[in-house]
């Protein structure tokens, strides 16, 4: 399952999405546990709306008593049965999470290496998530989001990832022609139709290691 992340910068938010990035406040290059990244919502009107989100939805700073549990990834197999995510499922409160690569292990070297996962053609995507509100002591709210993820065992590309022996997951990576649908999905049976694998002759992957992790084009590098 992802736990790390590249999030879209800021400045290609609005040709992707259509969400207005004026309001919001930056986030960090790269996405774990907790950090900032963006999160596409529907407005008021179903319109795109950019807000600022945790990565997990249940924040740390939200769990009791030093519980230590992850949210970052919601099976969809389960997502309207467990507590983390019922209740945003069950209300639809469905995002799209902008990003340029998501990270995964890879064993077919015999020993764990991280590799990045991709478009072919390079571009930004957005994969299915999340999203709640919490209402802070202070006044206001923060919000957190979690990504959807489906079983990958027959995917030509995810299935190399994990150790082996494990289930094999991917994120929900939605087509940008769907990205209004999925804003506005509207019922749950609606959502779980749009919760397919993407096609792996449009997806690419590559070693990445924490290092440095370059772009499939070789192209520049971001330094960890």
């Amino acid at each position: 399952m992802c736990v790390n992340y590249k999030p879209t910068p800021k400045s290609i938010i609005t040709a992707l999405t259509g969400a207005d990035t004026s309001a919001t406040p930056d986030w960090p290059e790269e996405t774990w546990q907790d950090y900032a990244a963006p999160v596409v919502r529907a407005g008021l009107e179903g319109e795109p709306e950019l807000i600022v989100g945790t990565y997990g939805m249940m924040p740390r700073r939200k769990l009791q008593g030093g519980l230590q549990i992850s949210t970052m990834n919601a099976r969809a197999e389960t997502i309207g049965e467990k507590r983390s995510y019922a209740g945003p499922w069950r209300a639809m409160q469905t995002c799209l999470l902008p990003m340029h690569w998501f990270y995964e292990p890879n064993y077919e070297a015999g020993r764990p290496q991280r590799w990045a996962i991709g478009m072919a053609d390079d571009q930004p995507f957005c994969v299915a998530g999340l999203w709640r509100a919490w209402e802070e002591p202070e006044g206001g709210y923060a919000f957190s989001f979690t990504q959807i993820t489906i079983n990958a065992d027959a995917h030509p590309l995810m299935n190399r990832f994990h150790k082996p022996g494990e289930e094999k997951r991917n994120l929900v990576i939605i087509p940008p022609a769907d990205y209004a649908d999925w804003l506005n999905v509207g019922d749950t049976e609606n959502a779980r139709r749009m919760l397919v694998n993407y096609p792996a002759s449009a997806m690419k992957a590559w070693p990445a290691p924490k290092s440095e992790a370059r772009s499939s084009s070789g192209q520049g590098s971001l330094l960890f």
